[in-house]
């Protein structure tokens, strides 16, 4: 299903085009996409280079995994995330490797780096949706994450389903109209109180 962003501006028509849809096929994404999408993940830019994010992919096909990390997703989440076709894990180092200060952007650059695995999931015809509801300390077990590293977000990735897969509440959200704030009351010229819009 496409639903592309009603934009207010111009933009690049991968990023029109993403959004975070709940409906997947039960079927696993192979090994080579998955390089090439976490790929597009290493080139992200970095305070100073640190590429503290970290990925923990737990395909489909490998059921123990999956399973794992769909069991540290809050209830709403798995009703939906159980058939997609990867699960992954996003992790920031929360200190900086070249001298062992707190890293204060780890979870920005995480956010970047996490942007272009979306993208390229766009770009690939692949359906990708974050999430936040999750369990960090279950998802740190299940996919044995150790100290210095703190879980992030868990992203399903996969293939789109029709709407008609979903149960009635999340199928009404999924076809519903998408929303965002007006660029007004996001982007301001100099000072706050002067709108850019």
């Amino acid at each position: 299903m496409q639903k592309p962003a009603p934009v207010d501006h111009p933009i690049f028509e991968l990023l029109q085009a993403r959004w975070s849809p709940r409906a997947f096929e039960p079927r696993p994404v192979d090994l080579a996409t998955l390089q090439s999408l976490f790929e597009a993940a290493r080139w992200a830019p970095s305070s100073g280079n640190e590429q503290p994010w970290r990925f923990v992919v737990a395909p489909r096909d490998h059921e123990a995994d999956f399973d794992r990390l769909l069991k540290a997703l809050n209830a709403s989440n798995q009703r939906w995330a159980v058939n997609a076709g990867a699960l992954v894990l996003c992790t920031a180092r929360s200190e900086f490797e070249r001298n062992g200060k707190p890293n204060p952007h780890a979870w920005h650059d995480c956010g970047l780096a996490l942007a272009q695995v979306l993208v390229e999931a766009t770009a690939r015809s692949l359906s990708a949706h974050p999430m936040a509801g999750f369990d960090a300390a279950l998802a740190r077990a299940a996919c044995a994450v150790p100290a210095g590293f703190d879980p992030v977000s868990v992203t399903a990735l996969g293939y789109g389903a029709d709407p008609a897969v979903l149960p009635e509440d999340l199928r009404t959200r999924e076809l519903g109209e998408r929303r965002r704030r007006p660029l007004g009351e996001t982007l301001f010229l100099g000072t706050w109180d002067h709108p850019a819009a």
